[in-house]
């Protein structure tokens, strides 16, 4: 192998080579590392590109002279050597630069590091160098000069069959390390993959894995002649952090003529995330006056960059609190938690309710040089602790309230509190210490303004107190902070001055109540029913009256309330319940405005023997025989009371005889009796038995009562047959018959009243008239308002009004005597000829003629027939009615239709009245 050879082997070869020599030798372990861990620079304020900077000295304790060197800013670029220089055409320091170098040996998977700070010329306040250590800062290397990666070597078979042969151990292929975000020129050479058979025959070479032929394809490729492997594009870490390649040689044929070989590329993190909290705005409390280092609240930042680094480490710190009050600082941030707690004491809520903090998270270790920053909001609200106490606004209030009054507000009672509204520590509650021993007044809160309303519960008497002192003492729902002192404005005192008002008269006892006998005659003094006025202080008087007394039997006397009677009391009244008859009575006085009160008298009725007994049913039945099972039971019934009722005594009289020979009568009970036959036959029929009964009371009251009794035959049950229902019910056989004939007598009355009315039917259809009796005209309206076919219609016979066929009996009928209902012979001169004008009565002596003549017709037929009085003749002097219409213009006057009656209105209306119409 000569000095030149790059290759995996010779670098191995040489490694082992040497740590072989190190193995043997007395001198102290290589340590591979820079010389300084802080370089410092003053370098004009404009440098060029390509200008050299500084130059890092790094140890390589491999001594083969290939370590790669990268920087953190790419404004700056290292060689091979170690020489910092200027990478863009010309970069204006203004402000000093720091960033890191770092380094890494061809086979040692170790990076190390170095902070290179550039400080411009002439700068007044340089920065101060921050020390980074190698294990704190994410290392950034990409290896600057081109590896060779070669194949392992295939051992051949021993010719010697499985003796034992000195054997390589197989190259162990270091990862390779890819800065994220690189700028390129891409593709970018990372490696050379070779085989040694790549001299005797021709190798292709390619790459399989995820990121070359596997998605995301296309990041990786290789050139399969020369076997140069590239990177085509940025890469991003937090997308994916490690590749896994197989690399492969083949020969012309495809033949595989190499093991595939791992390789693996890590993605080297770049501080290119700024740190995000998980909330913009955070929501904290803490309670007033709390101690310091109490806990307000958390939060919190993540960064997507590798945590294991500086460029994902957050710290945390505050960087404004907002108010200043009491002090700027009233709050610290835990670094690494994001803890914040409080550092001083003086949290007042009622000064100050809510604090606004901006917390800053930074990357890098909270480095501001070089770290990324982002900033949220963290709002601290101060809960409310009972630290003040409620006070009154003034020391002494006062009142007023008239007596008699209840639920009535006298006083609003005012205080102040200057903790939390509408929370316990707010609400008031009001006491009373002193000046109301009875009871006469509670203070309740308003909810809505915490005032005290000092309330009457118990009405208050002018004439006992006309005035209250009242201490009252003010605190909250919620017990005062631990050290707070109640104030002494907590208690004040209340004036309260009781009104007189006119009371109405008051009866000393309500109801009273009274004991009588019943039955007192009118004008009786019962008792005197008076009231008092409770107004002392003025000499009022008081009158009375009647207020309710359901009988009418009670007066009062106007001015002293003197009760006395108007009728007799009676205990059996509908109006008395309970024995007691209840009145109500009326007491007003003079003042004013006047007040009235009413009292109640209650009087007991005691019970005297005034209503005789009387007995129960009325009715019964019994069996005309005797039977062991007939009997008649009977109850006595006495309104009055206790001793005046039973028992009762039961007693047949002894008239008539045969009433105590017929019947028996024995005591059962104090209130019942019962009665049964003493023969053993009676014959059927209705009896009333009078039996005596006599009641307890002292004088003792007896009453006879009458007991309607029906017997009747009975059946095998001991009940009433229906013929003897009958019997018993005291119709006897010829009441009977005498019934029956009247219905007989009815129904024959009946019978010939419709034999009447057939006979006149078939009287009036043998000879028919020639109208209707109902339909005569002469006593009936016609209507003329029907639009048919005039006469026509009519179902009239007619033939009765033609000319008969002689007519000698028309023409020597005297003259002036004629039938109107005729068709004349005789000379039209003949007839009268009305005035144009005429008379109303004309009207009636012509139908009288008329009416007259047909009387006297000895032609006219035996009936009533229709007369005709609408025949004007030939050549009358009138015209046709016909011809009238309600165009004709003549000179007629119609006036005079308004003089023959209420029947031609109609027609006065119509024709009269000239030229109104």
């Amino acid at each position: 192998m000569n000095a030149g050879c790059v290759t995996m082997a010779c670098t191995l070869f040489v490694a082992a080579s040497w740590g072989s020599k190190v193995g043997l030798s007395a001198k102290p372990p290589c340590r591979s590392g820079f010389s300084q861990n802080f370089y410092t620079v003053l370098v004009p304020r404009v440098v060029l590109h390509g200008q050299n900077i500084l130059k890092v000295k790094f140890e390589d304790c491999q001594r083969s002279g290939e370590v790669g060197f990268v920087s953190s800013d790419p404004n700056f670029g290292v060689r091979p050597d170690g020489v910092v220089y200027a990478e863009q055409e010309s970069a204006n320091l203004s402000e000093p630069v720091q960033f890191m170098v770092t380094a890494r040996e061809l086979f040692d998977p170790r990076i190390w590091e170095t902070t290179v700070k550039l400080a411009p010329a002439g700068h007044p306040h340089p920065l101060p160098l921050t020390k980074v250590s190698i294990e704190e800062m994410l290392s950034r290397v990409l290896d600057s000069l081109p590896r060779v990666i070669r194949f392992p070597r295939k051992h051949p078979r021993s010719p010697f069959g499985n003796g034992l042969r000195r054997q390589k151990r197989d190259w162990v292929i270091p990862p390779i390390n890819v800065p994220e975000n690189s700028r390129g020129p891409f593709p970018h050479m990372l490696v050379r993959i070779r085989s040694d058979q790549d001299k005797d025959a021709g190798i292709r070479y390619s790459i399989t894995g995820a990121g070359a032929d596997q998605p995301p394809s296309g990041i990786y490729n290789i050139d399969p002649i020369s076997g140069n492997m590239f990177v085509t594009q940025p890469l991003d870490r937090e997308e994916r952090a490690s590749f896994h390649l197989r690399a492969h040689a083949v020969d012309m044929n495809g033949n595989q003529v190499e093991n595939p070989i791992d390789l693996y590329i890590y993605v080297i993190d770049m501080n290119d995330n700024r740190p995000e909290f998980k909330n913009q705005v955070y929501n904290g409390s803490v309670a007033e006056g709390s101690k310091p280092g109490s806990s307000v609240m958390q939060v919190t930042a993540s960064d997507s960059d590798d945590s294991t680094t500086a460029n994902g480490m957050v710290r945390y710190r505050i960087l404004s609190q907002t108010p200043h009050s009491p002090i700027p600082n009233m709050f610290t941030i835990n670094s690494e938690t994001g803890d914040i707690v409080t550092v001083a004491a003086g949290l007042d809520r009622e000064k100050v309710s809510q604090y606004t903090i901006i917390v800053q998270a930074t990357d890098m270790e909270g480095n501001l040089n070089f770290g990324l920053s982002n900033t949220a909001t963290a709002l601290i609200s101060i809960t409310d602790i009972n630290d003040n106490p409620p006070e009154l606004t003034v020391r002494t209030f006062s009142g007023e309230v008239p007596e008699n009054k209840e639920n009535v507000v006298v006083a609003n009672l005012t205080a102040v509190d200057r903790d939390q509204p509408h929370s316990p520590n707010w609400n008031a509650v009001y006491r009373i210490v002193s000046g109301d021993p009875s009871g006469h007044f509670a203070i309740r809160t308003n909810p809505v303004t915490n005032e005290g309303m000092l309330t009457v519960i118990k009405p208050v008497d002018f004439e006992m107190n006309r005035a209250f002192m009242l201490t009252v003492v003010v605190s909250n729902q919620a017990h005062l902070a631990s050290g707070i002192q109640s104030s002494l404005q907590s208690t004040a005192g209340v004036t309260i001055s009781v009104q007189d008002v006119n009371e109405p008269p008051v009866f000393p006892v309500n109801p009273k109540t009274i004991r009588f006998e019943e039955g007192v005659p009118a004008g009786t003094t019962l008792t005197v029913f008076s009231a008092q006025d409770p107004d002392h202080f003025v000499h009022q008087i008081v009158r009375y009256s009647k207020l309710s007394d359901p009988a009418n039997w009670l007066r009062i006397n106007r001015t002293n309330g003197q009760i006395t009677t108007m009728a007799q009391l009676d205990r059996e009244s509908t109006y008395v319940k309970n024995n007691i008859y209840e009145a109500t009575f009326l007491a007003f006085d003079n003042g004013s405005p006047q007040a009235s009160g009413t009292g109640t008298l209650q009087i007991f009725l005691i019970d005297v023997n005034d209503n005789p007994p009387v007995l129960i049913p009325p009715e019964a039945q019994a069996c005309q025989r005797a039977r062991p099972n007939s009997r008649i039971n009977i109850t006595a019934s006495d309104a009055d009371s206790d001793p005046n009722v039973g028992p009762f005594g039961f007693e047949l009289p002894s008239f008539p005889p045969s009433l105590r020979r017929n019947w028996t009568i024995t005591r059962l009970s104090g209130d019942h009796a019962q009665l049964r036959l003493r023969i053993p036959y009676l014959e059927a029929g209705v009896y009333e038995i009078p039996i005596t009964v006599s009641d307890s009371g002292n004088p003792q009251l007896s009453n006879r009562s009458l007991i309607r009794i029906k017997v009747c035959p009975c059946d095998d049950n001991g009940d009433c047959s229906a013929t003897g229902a009958v019997a018993a019910a005291g119709l006897g056989t010829g009441a009977i018959i005498a019934i029956l004939i009247c219905i007989i007598v009815l129904l024959s009355m009946v019978l010939l009243f419709v034999v009447w009315m057939k006979r006149r039917e078939k009287e009036k259809q043998a000879k028919p008239l020639l109208i209707d009796p109902e339909d005569d005209v002469r006593d009936n309206i016609l209507k003329y308002d029907e639009e048919g076919g005039g006469e026509e219609d009519q179902d009239y016979d007619l033939s009765q009004l033609q000319q008969p066929e002689s007519l000698d009996h028309i023409i020597n009928k005297p003259v002036g005597v004629r039938r109107v209902d005729e068709r004349p012979v005789v000379p039209e001169s003949q007839f009268p000829i009305r005035p144009s004008l005429p008379h109303p009565g004309d009207i009636g002596d012509f139908i009288h003629d008329g009416l007259r003549a047909a009387d006297n017709d000895p032609t006219a037929p035996p009936y009533d027939s229709l007369l005709v009085f609408d025949y004007e003749g030939n050549g009358s002097t009138a015209g046709s009615v016909s011809s009238l219409n309600s165009a004709s213009s003549g000179d007629q006057d119609y006036d005079y239709l308004n003089d023959w009656g209420p029947r031609f209105k109609k027609l006065a209306d119509l024709y009269g009245g000239g030229d109104d119409d």
